[in-house]
């Protein structure tokens, strides 16, 4: 088997991605208590509102990401063309068709171009008109804070959705642990900076520019681990306009998975953006805490899956239904533990840490956490 065919994810993909996951829970856990303690209530709520927006932009992807990891886990296992439904898997090449993925960046790039303009336009205009509602309805603290951090906040997710293609690009030739690694430096940085900007008093903008820098160290390394001299010659002999085709080739599929996200996504995120029409900022807090929780729980609940996506779009290719059978079970068994044990925990001493923590902020009730539980398990 020559080099780039074939997709192997093994014991240490695995290590990497729960340490990748346990580090950006752990940023949680050491930023939570300082996030909770030097902002107010109300700065948490409008902090919540910047969060939610952020998981909201990620819709305008609309199942363009999973698709495009798919597809080119399916040149890197050799494929000669991409199909709209099913795979081609007549002459498999004992290499990479260069060609087909150069038209593929190619497509890529044309289309997270339009999306990352379309993202920057309706968070500048909406979102900078909902921004001013919330802080004239009700806001005691410092707009033209919270106004700076919107402003970085647009640039940022702005620059996150033009390059999101970085994470296709390299979980689909199975890089895992590699990937996992780069979250890791991100996530390092990120906390760095958080801590240092909060104990300075920078308040909001603190959490905006640490997530700025996370994001672009996340985006620098991405871009040189996959676009090595090799890789970029390669590419720039097989240049190709044919890009077009691709699109065509994925839009059915995504279009689906980007409905099925926007239900899912909607049904648990926007209430936070609903909420802040109707309830105080010290009220969304708590909700925004409690949702933000329950989203690390389903995050580590995922892990397994997520780790042998790559591996599972190379056994289709080999057509191992068995083997995909096998990963599909252990997959549900790790999603069911983990979301029961976490669940658990969260509901009993979940308060109690935040008390001892003496956090300003706290979570909603029990009642209230095990039904979010409920709706994010069946989200998963």
């Amino acid at each position: 088997m020559k080099e780039g065919i074939g997709i192997k994810i093994g014991k240490q993909d695995i290590i990497w991605n729960y340490l990748s996951t346990f580090l950006q829970i752990g940023s949680g856990i050491i930023l939570f208590p300082l996030i909770l303690r030097m902002l107010s209530s109300e700065t948490v709520g409008i902090w919540s509102i910047f969060m939610t927006i952020f998981s909201l932009v990620s819709l305008l992807d609309f199942g363009f990401s999973p698709s495009f990891t798919r597809n080119i886990t399916y040149i890197f296992s050799g494929v000669n063309s991409l199909k709209k439904t099913g795979i081609s898997t007549e002459n498999l090449n004992s290499e990479v068709n260069y060609e087909l993925l150069a038209g593929t960046i190619k497509a890529m790039r044309w289309l997270y171009a339009r999306i990352a303009v379309l993202t920057f336009l309706l968070l500048t205009t909406v979102g900078t008109f909902y921004i001013f509602f919330i802080l004239k309805r009700g806001f005691s603290g410092e707009s033209q804070t919270i106004f700076i951090a919107w402003f970085l906040f647009c640039l940022i997710s702005t620059y996150n959705i033009y390059t999101l293609y970085y994470d296709a690009l390299i979980m689909g030739r199975g890089l895992v642990k590699r990937n996992k690694q780069i979250i890791i430096l991100s996530q390092i940085a990120y906390i760095a900076v958080s801590v240092i900007l909060l104990l300075l008093g920078f308040d909001l903008i603190s959490i905006v520019v640490a997530q700025a820098i996370s994001v672009l160290v996340k985006r620098i390394l991405s871009y040189k681990t996959f676009f090595s001299p090799k890789m970029k010659l390669k590419l720039a002999e097989n240049k190709t306009d044919n890009f077009q085709e691709v699109i065509k080739v994925i839009m059915p599929n995504s279009m689906k998975l980007g409905l099925t996200s926007l239900g899912a996504l909607l049904v648990l995120k926007a209430s936070v953006i609903i909420g802040s029409f109707y309830v105080s900022l010290n009220e969304l807090a708590s909700y925004g805490i409690t949702v933000q929780v329950v989203g690390l729980i389903a995050s580590l609940a995922y892990i397994y899956y997520t780790t042998y996506v790559p591996r599972l779009g190379y056994l289709r290719v080999e057509n191992d239904i068995a083997g995909i059978r096998s990963m599909y079970y252990r997959s549900i068994f790790v999603l069911l533990f983990t979301f029961i044990a976490g669940g658990f925990a969260l509901t009993l001493f979940g308060n109690m840490i935040l008390t001892f923590l003496k956090s300003q902020t706290l979570l909603l009730s029990q009642s209230m956490i095990i039904a979010i539980l409920i709706i994010s398990f069946l989200e998963e």
